[in-house]
């Protein structure tokens, strides 16, 4: 099983995570040279390395939570279907979301009750796909988008964009994070200006 190293990973190493994001994106715009914005998408996804935890919004006890339950959704989903299915899993504030491509509707809804049985999960949005799994291209634009998006929302500086966790599946962004209706407005009007991004889904839990 595929999974990403950008948004849809463990929680676990914030700092590691978007080291990472870096290094994808450096790559990607060493092999697309003159691709406009590479360089600011760089240097935004450092702003946000280092202030990621200190700004969470979540308890330290939540986002160990969440940790917890991306590993084991993610290992039940991959001792099940192992290479047969690509599942990604993400957790915020004890909500699972699913994103990626599976064989049939039947694995589908089954990833689903998977994650809903799972301890401390309060709620599931399964965005799987029935179909083909996506490329490696597609995976490398979907982390490439990721990185755009975050950017961009740190460039706004309309609010704390490390209150935004940012997830992109084919094209489509998904939103979440603990956030104000209009930070949450503010956040969904910067991704769907972005380009490449088809879609954005706004799963954010609201403080106001």
């Amino acid at each position: 099983m595929s999974h990403r190293s950008n948004e849809s990973t463990s929680d676990a190493s914030p700092l590691r995570r978007a080291l990472s994001a870096i290094v994808v994106v450096a790559l990607v715009c060493g092999i697309a040279i003159g691709v406009p914005g590479c360089a600011a998408v760089v240097i935004g996804a450092a702003v946000g390395a280092g202030t990621l935890v200190a700004m969470d919004r979540r308890s330290a006890s939540v986002r160990a939570g969440d940790q917890n339950i991306e590993a084991k959704v993610t290992k039940a989903v991959s001792d099940r279907w192992g290479l047969t299915a690509h599942i990604n899993v993400t957790s915020y504030d004890q909500k699972v979301l699913l994103t990626g491509e599976v064989p049939s509707q039947q694995v589908k809804d089954e990833a689903e009750r998977i994650a809903k049985s799972t301890e401390q999960v309060r709620g599931v949005t399964n965005e799987l796909v029935v179909g083909p799994e996506s490329s490696v291209g597609g995976r490398t634009r979907d982390s490439y988008i990721t990185s755009k998006v975050k950017a961009r929302l740190v460039e706004s500086k309309k609010f704390d964009a490390n209150n935004v966790k940012v997830v992109t599946e084919r094209g489509v962004v998904y939103l979440l994070g603990l956030v104000s209706t209009t930070e949450g407005d503010a956040a969904a009007e910067v991704a769907a200006s972005t380009s490449d991004v088809v879609r954005v889904v706004k799963l954010f839990e609201y403080t106001s």
